[in-house]
């Protein structure tokens, strides 16, 4: 049934990715004051302060370089799209459990991109030593492995539950 708790982790996994879209995953600083790496859903941009040359007239607008990185984004939907259409499967655990199997593997290589963009490609930005910080949209996706990990434990129960009611008849 729709009121079981197996369905509110779902739902907190369409929310989390909700959030994980809409807010930044990842920032670092430059040395300087107008630098700035940062990695949303959609994509990785690094603001550099322009140096001035001999002559030439210092522009007061930062260089912006930005990168897409729409495959992360619709990674993101896809988990959201599959954990909404999990909540509706209630009457079939299986696919419910192996939608969640999938969703577990999605949110695995959505974490090992996020990792590989701000620990390597963001290492060369600004000062090595730096890792940046993570923001709300990282920590949402943090969220969305747990709830997936608690869904999927709720489902087995309860199929558990029924087989062993059905063993019993």
């Amino acid at each position: 049934m729709i009121q079981r708790v197996q369905t509110i982790f779902l739902f907190l996994i369409v929310v989390a990715m909700g959030v994980a879209l809409s807010y930044p995953l990842w920032e670092k600083s430059g040395a300087q004051s107008p630098e700035l790496a940062q990695l949303t859903a959609l994509e990785y941009s690094q603001q550099q302060a322009v140096s001035q040359q001999a002559g030439v007239p210092l522009s007061t607008a930062p260089r912006t370089v930005i990168t897409s990185v729409w495959y992360l984004g619709l990674l993101l939907g896809l988990v959201g799209l599959s954990s909404l259409y999990a909540i509706f499967q209630f009457r079939n655990r299986l696919t419910q459990t192996a939608l969640c199997a999938v969703n577990a593997l999605m949110l695995t290589a959505i974490m090992g991109i996020i990792l590989y963009r701000t620990l390597y490609e963001g290492k060369a930005f600004g000062n090595p030593a730096d890792q940046g910080s993570f923001l709300p949209g990282f920590y949402a996706i943090i969220a969305a492995l747990v709830f997936n990990a608690l869904a999927n434990r709720f489902i087995r129960r309860d199929e558990k539950l029924v087989r062993g009611s059905d063993r019993i008849r």
